[in-house]
């Protein structure tokens, strides 16, 4: 079970806020941005989620497996054999 702690609500310019200590955002791994949601009578915060994450080892493993492959044919027009420099 983990430790509960109190905090209080402050001002923020226009808005409200509560200020996280940061040996608890440490211990769930957030540093940067945040995902706020209600649920219920909670909110819950966790780390956002970052785009493309994994898509290295997604790509290595494709690679292993030879699925790197393009699935259609390269269609060359005119223009491209005739004013295309390579």
């Amino acid at each position: 079970m983990s430790k509960s702690i109190q905090t209080q609500i402050i001002k923020v310019d226009q808005s409200q806020g509560i200020r996280i200590p940061k040996s608890l955002l440490e211990q769930i791994g957030i540093s940067e941005e945040v995902e706020i949601e209600v649920q219920g009578d909670r909110i819950v915060i966790r780390a956002a989620a970052k785009p493309r994450a994994g898509w290295d080892e997604a790509f290595a493993k494709m690679a292993e497996q030879h699925d790197d492959v393009l699935l259609d044919d390269v269609t060359t027009t005119e223009w491209d054999q005739r004013d295309w420099e390579w």
